[in-house]
């Protein structure tokens, strides 16, 4: 599966549930190639901007969607690593900004071993 496949499969879905992908096309993309390289990396979509431990029950919290962005998102309008953005972002209307990680430490060191 390429990166514009993954788009266009998850795109339907995702804004059907109100998330949109970043506008920032060719960032979107690079985001989702490098889901798709952690998928074969470590057999799920962990998120690239986050360390992976490769045990799955250490990092299902960063399996993309990971559990932060909804909150992200409310409070922020994008995810932590920009995928996702609010609609007034889509739409031109906000910044994408800096969010700030919530993950906790502990998993971070977990996955460094």
């Amino acid at each position: 599966m390429t990166a514009q496949e993954l788009y266009d499969k998850l795109r339907p879905l995702q804004e059907a549930k109100g998330h949109y992908f970043n506008p920032d096309r060719e960032m979107t993309l690079d985001l989702l190639a490098s889901l798709l390289v952690n998928k074969e990396r470590y057999g799920y979509m962990a998120c690239p901007c986050r360390l992976a431990s490769g045990n799955f029950q250490i990092d299902r919290d960063v399996v993309c969607p990971c559990i932060y962005r909804d909150s992200d998102v409310a409070e922020f309008g994008a995810c932590f690593c920009g995928l996702y953005v609010s609609a007034a972002i889509r739409d031109g209307k906000a910044a994408v900004p800096v969010v700030p990680e919530r993950r906790p430490v502990e998993k971070t060191l977990a996955a460094l071993g």
